[in-house]
């Protein structure tokens, strides 16, 4: 009689007791949440800090943490990014620059008249400030790379890269200008001008700001 009642007393405390059927707050977790940091997906986080089109929003604080993202690692890519960016610009500078060194000594060349050679002369010069600034970000990466100043360098070498594409730029349309003289005539040469260095104008710098 006394062990039905104590089980019967044991039933109804353990029916009545509120932390008999209550999981752990552990256990009652979703899965996703219970997952450790070293399993969760980096790529899976940095997707659900990112717009609805896919893209990375925008951070109007650059040093700060911008979230799933550590701040050294968004350096990282940036200077990887724009290392990556050179390349392209470089190509066009280093083509360039061996077509105005090969005309300088062909024989034509010696009979141009003394703009035609002051026009050669200036467009080398612009020439070679847009190698010097375009390759100035790669040295200074290689230099400072080990000193963890690539904020410095993303800073200074965007002005940089910025600068090397307007002496680009003026050196491309100038070396249209100079063929376009010595074919064509002056005239035609200040057709090629305006059309070349509007459309590099447009393209490269009126049109980002605008976007």
């Amino acid at each position: 009689m006394s062990d039905s009642g104590a089980e019967a007393r044991g039933g109804e405390s353990g029916a009545d007791h509120p932390g008999a059927q209550r999981q752990p707050a552990a256990q009652r977790q979703p899965a996703a949440q219970r997952q450790p940091a070293a399993q969760r997906d980096p790529a899976a986080e940095r997707d659900a800090g990112a717009g609805q089109d896919g893209t990375e929003e925008y951070d109007p604080d650059p040093g700060r943490e911008p979230g799933p993202e550590p701040h050294h690692q968004r350096l990282t890519r940036n200077v990887n990014e724009l290392l990556g960016e050179l390349r392209v610009a470089q190509a066009g500078v280093q083509i360039l620059f061996g077509f105005l060194l090969a005309v300088a000594f062909t024989a034509q060349f010696r009979d141009a008249s003394g703009f035609e050679k002051t026009l050669h002369l200036v467009t080398v010069l612009f020439t070679a400030a847009a190698t010097a600034l375009l390759t100035a970000p790669a040295a200074w990466h290689r230099m400072l790379f080990r000193t963890g100043r690539r904020q410095a360098i993303l800073r200074v070498g965007n002005r940089l890269v910025i600068a090397g594409l307007v002496c680009l730029a003026v050196a491309v349309t100038l070396t249209v200008g100079l063929i376009a003289k010595v074919i064509y005539g002056p005239v035609l040469m200040g057709v090629a001008l305006a059309l070349v260095g509007g459309l590099f104008s447009t393209l490269w710098f009126y049109i980002p700001t605008r976007l």
